[in-house]
């Protein structure tokens, strides 16, 4: 048996390595350069946010990273597609792909390492949209409810009771201007074991030395305590003072599962629990459900188009391809979003609306790539880019003979 045959049939083998060092260096700096674009224009947004609120820059890094995720979802598959189409189009810069032609390595055995590579983020892609997304994107939302609440003053509001640290609740019936002076105060304390209610007839916060918390000074007051036992006792105070902390608690943000994204793939394919009241349709599990399973399978479609085009990328050539590229991909992506949004709201089929633009673009890069098998860097994308050059030429030519 010829050396050539043996490394046609070997998998994987030198070549394979090869080609994936060579892809390694382009993806992992286009992956960067997407991922610093996509986060630049929501950085600015949350810095905006801290400085209107008064967040911590600890808290900002924690939301950009909590952002990270879904600007993956994006960047990744456009990094590999660039990836393919440059570190190709470099072998045929270098002749190494003729080199590899000329032993009978056949176009499909030169595209295996590239489809494992597919598989793999393929395999990335479903913990990705299926896990990591919605548990960070709802974490991404408390975070910035955390922030817009950093600079609540806590003030009181008239007839409307709060929260406050230590089990106590507040509540008056008149507040000052400074929400600090209050009339007809009411406190209420309750544990497992007993429960006191103070009323008063006028109260203040006041902050305590060092400022990082309000008391409660209280004026003509009663203080009605039931024990454990049952015992209820009675006290009535002139001036007095309760020193806890009385520094509102800011409302929790709310559970995990009012947004259909923030569900996971299992969660989606499941049932509404009796007394769910998020309000998600069955309609809306299922586009979401199809939508991100069309995400998960978009890097087995990738290589079909990136390596023919990569291919006929010679010198000089590189801009037709690119631009096909970058239309096919973007086009990919809005079809995606908008069949999804289609299916959520029950207005087409998921297996229309989100399906048909996969398939279609696996077609066509199907169709490319099967007609680069005969004439590797040949394809219908550059006969149609050489017509059209061919026929601008022509054009020029009759305008020069015209007007000699």
């Amino acid at each position: 048996m010829s050396a050539a045959p043996a490394l046609r049939h070997r998998l994987p083998d030198r070549l394979d390595a090869y080609n994936l060092r060579g892809l390694l260096g382009p993806l992992v700096m286009c992956l960067a350069v997407l991922l610093v674009a996509l986060l630049l224009a929501r950085l600015l947004r949350l810095f905006d946010l801290a400085a209107a609120t008064g967040a911590s820059t600890w808290l900002v890094l924690q939301m950009i990273a909590s952002r990270v995720p879904q600007s993956l979802g994006l960047a990744v598959p456009a990094a590999f597609f660039a990836a393919i189409f440059m570190s190709v189009a470099r072998s045929g810069d270098d002749n190494e792909l003729d080199a590899m032609l000329a032993t009978g390595r056949s176009i499909t055995r030169m595209a295996v390492p590239y489809f494992l590579v597919a598989m793999a983020l393929a395999g990335f892609n479903y913990y990705l949209y299926g896990f990591l997304q919605p548990l960070t994107r709802y974490g991404y939302n408390a975070l910035v409810h955390e922030a817009r609440q950093t600079g609540w003053d806590a003030r009181m509001e008239p007839h409307r009771f709060v929260t406050v640290r230590h089990g106590y609740t507040l509540g008056a019936d008149a507040v000052g201007p400074d929400g600090r002076q209050l009339g007809g105060v009411f406190v209420q304390r309750r544990d497992a074991r007993s429960e006191e209610v103070i009323t008063a007839e006028r109260g203040r916060l006041v902050p305590t030395p060092d400022g990082a918390s309000l008391q409660l000074e209280l004026q003509n007051g009663l203080i009605v305590s039931q024990n454990a036992d049952g015992t209820v006792r009675t006290v009535r105070f002139a001036d007095g003072r309760i020193n806890e902390d009385f520094t509102a608690v800011p409302p929790p943000y709310r559970a995990r599962g009012d947004d259909v994204r923030e569900l996971t793939l299992p969660e989606l394919r499941q049932a509404p629990m009796a007394g769910d009241e998020s309000g998600i349709t069955a309609t809306e599990r299922t586009g979401q459900w199809h939508g991100r399973l069309a995400w998960v399978v978009l890097p087995l479609l990738l290589p079909l188009l990136a390596l023919p085009l990569g291919m006929a990328a010679k010198r000089g050539r590189r801009v037709p391809g690119t631009v096909f590229a970058a239309l096919a991909l973007l086009t990919l992506y809005e079809s995606l979003l908008f069949g999804q949004g289609m299916a959520e709201s029950g207005r087409a089929s998921p297996l229309v609306a989100v399906w048909l633009p996969v398939v279609a673009f696996g077609l066509l890069g199907a169709w490319l790539f099967r007609s680069s098998l005969q004439w590797p860097g040949d394809n219908p994308v550059m006969r149609a880019v050489s017509a059209i050059e061919s026929m601008f030429e022509g054009v020029k030519r009759h305008r020069k003979a015209a007007n000699p």
